[in-house]
């Protein structure tokens, strides 16, 4: 199955809710212009988008209806999906990054996220990848608050004949995260990926504890880690944004992955999180296996939203 394929049937729920929404506004006669765009706008902000992010599209809309550009009269249900996909892509024009082609050696990513996002998951699905692309990854449990996560981890490492780094439960986080980057130099490791405990955005120790991890690593390598990603659930909508921000603010997050898109209508968070904070999102997730974790593609994602 082609990329954009996936992309479509990923967003399903999402363009099926975002559509009918849409549909119901424009059929029979439907409403005056000024409750048509206030229609619009509490769809797209019940698609998820968010306040800032629809009021930016708003703003487009009013300017063409004001202009006639486009259409005669008010405006049409095909006009404005056209109109909506250039403006979904350009908010995510501030935060697009390509994936690396060329990596630092070790390359050091640093995977962050709240509990029951699929985190470690999302780690075995990249160490599958990275590995099919001929790559030498190392694992780093720095979740040593659960055994059962450094278990988990463990799994993955062997199923993608991957070297994993532990410690006992309980040890310090950043003593695993400063080993882990010693051993990826020691062993010409391609790419270390750093687990770290689920933990709430909203609480502050936790997160100068991460914060902690992130100077160990620089430390043991200086420009390490060379990704912070932050892993967020998709379905849960406005509150991946609130992560987003709390995490970005702490250590300064560099891509999103965002998991569990196929299980939701709240796939419009993406674009609130690209057209108000600029981060760049590097994967989305739409399914259960290493294939279902995609290189994000801005244009393979708004066409996909209106397929």
């Amino acid at each position: 199955m082609n990329t954009l394929k996936k992309f479509q049937e990923g967003l399903t729920k999402t363009r099926q809710g975002l559509e009918q929404r849409l549909a119901q506004i424009f059929s029979g006669s439907g409403p005056a212009e000024p409750d048509l765009l206030e229609a619009i706008e509490e769809i797209l902000i019940g698609a998820d988008l968010g306040t800032v992010a629809a009021q930016q599209v708003m703003a487009r809309l009013k300017s063409d209806l004001k202009s006639g550009v486009g259409h005669k009269g008010p405006v049409d249900l095909p006009h404005l999906k056209a109109t909506l996909k250039q403006e979904f892509l350009k908010l995510f024009q501030g935060g697009v990054l390509q994936h690396p082609h060329v990596y630092p050696i070790p390359h050091t990513i640093l995977m962050v996220g709240v509990n029951g996002v699929g985190k470690t998951t999302t780690i075995g699905k990249l160490s599958a990848q990275f590995r099919e692309s001929g790559k030498k990854v190392l694992l780093a449990a720095g979740d040593t608050f659960r055994a059962a996560a450094i278990e988990q981890l463990g799994v993955w490492a062997g199923k993608t004949r991957c070297d994993v780094i532990t410690q006992l439960p309980g040890s310090d986080p950043s003593a695993v995260a400063f080993d882990a980057v010693a051993a990826a130099k020691a062993r010409g490791i391609d790419i270390l990926i750093v687990d770290t405990a689920g933990r709430l955005h909203t609480k502050s120790n936790l997160m100068e504890e991460l914060k902690k991890i992130k100077r160990v690593m620089a430390k043991a390598l200086p420009g390490s880690p060379h990704e912070v990603l932050l892993v967020l659930d998709a379905t849960t909508g406005q509150n991946a944004l609130s992560q987003a921000r709390k995490f970005h603010e702490a250590v300064g997050v560099t891509g999103i992955v965002m998991t569990k898109l196929e299980g939701t209508a709240k796939g419009g968070i993406l674009v609130a999180i690209a057209g108000e904070l600029k981060i760049p999102v590097r994967y989305i997730g739409v399914g259960e296996g290493p294939e279902d974790l995609l290189e994000f593609s801005p244009g393979a994602f708004v066409d996909g939203l209106f397929a």
